[in-house]
């Protein structure tokens, strides 16, 4: 068990919490947006990460380089990595909450799940690597869940195109751009620490949506929305912070396998928690089934092993 400490019951613990946070944000954010826009609400996410994130970038100190965060910034191509990886980020936030805003908590957190079958297709595309039948079989398993999980709604994706299916549709583009700044992030991490990256695209985003915000609502959140708020910005420092260390102590393959389960941690959740205004799927056998193959696919994709080249 090269790389990690062998400390299992702790990582899986940790990739647990990550997969329960991420699977409960949806719905937190559904009940925030009772109130305030998607651009409002994201921008909170943002700028709260940021907030949080800061004081330990500047405790921290320097990079074991010896060269500061912003002196490393000063050159150009890093600089320009830096702002595609941030911008392709907040488009990410940016359409997945838009989408999110027109369907169900359960409906996006599923297609989402497209994310990280895409980065490994690009795996196919750009790097010239090959997928093994086990993997193909995930991936197809992936698909057909999809498929049922969507098919009684079939008629608002595909041919209506109502906000349903747009909202689909913008949360498609939101793992499409994951996926591009996902392989931008794995070259920064070459000569950055994540945190770094990480509070660098946090004030981004801050900055990219500040201008569109509308904080005029503000004085009509619930304290329970505020809680909420605050919720969405701490999950995101936590679920990352604890992914992380997860992959310190559990294999990387593991750890994906584990986060696969996030889809059932929102179906379960939006069905037991009483939230105002929360509009659930209706489960059947089918979309449970669904539901059920886009998580195996997931994890048997993840866990089988590429073929060599």
């Amino acid at each position: 068990m090269s790389g990690v400490s062998g400390r299992w019951k702790f990582g899986l613990f940790l990739a647990l919490t990550t997969a329960i946070l991420w699977g409960l944000l949806p719905i937190a954010l559904k009940s925030v947006m009772e109130t305030l826009d998607p651009i409002t609400t994201t921008f909170f996410r943002f700028a709260l990460a940021g907030l949080l994130l800061t004081p330990y970038i500047l405790v921290r100190g320097r990079h074991p380089s010896g060269r500061s965060l912003f002196s490393r910034l000063q050159s150009p191509r890093p600089l320009l990595q830096m702002l595609v990886a941030g911008l392709l980020l907040a488009i990410n936030y940016g359409l997945y909450i838009s989408g999110l805003e027109r369907t169900t908590a359960e409906a996006a957190q599923l297609v989402i799940q497209a994310a990280p079958m895409l980065l490994l297709l690009s795996g196919v595309w750009l790097f010239d690597e090959r997928l093994s039948k086990r993997q193909w079989l995930g991936f197809f398993g992936f698909v057909t869940g999809l498929g049922l999980f969507f098919y009684p709604r079939f008629y608002d994706v595909f041919i209506a195109v109502n906000a349903y299916g747009v909202g689909i549709m913008l949360v498609f583009g939101a793992a499409l751009m994951w996926t591009g700044y996902a392989i931008m992030q794995k070259i920064l991490l070459q000569q950055f620490s994540s945190q770094e990256t990480m509070v660098v695209f946090y004030w981004l985003g801050t900055l990219a949506f500040l201008p569109f915000s509308d904080f005029s609502a503000l004085s009509q959140l619930t304290n329970m929305q505020w809680l909420l708020i605050v919720f969405c910005g701490l999950n995101t420092l936590i679920g990352y912070g604890s992914f992380a260390e997860a992959m310190a102590h559990i294999e990387a393959s593991k750890v994906s396998a584990i986060l696969a389960l996030t889809p059932l941690v929102t179906v379960a959740a939006a069905h037991l928690i009483p939230l105002p205004g929360l509009v659930v799927e209706p489960i059947t056998i089918l979309t449970l089934c669904g539901a059920v193959l886009v998580v195996g696919g997931s994890m048997l994709t993840t866990l089988s092993k590429p073929m060599p080249r």
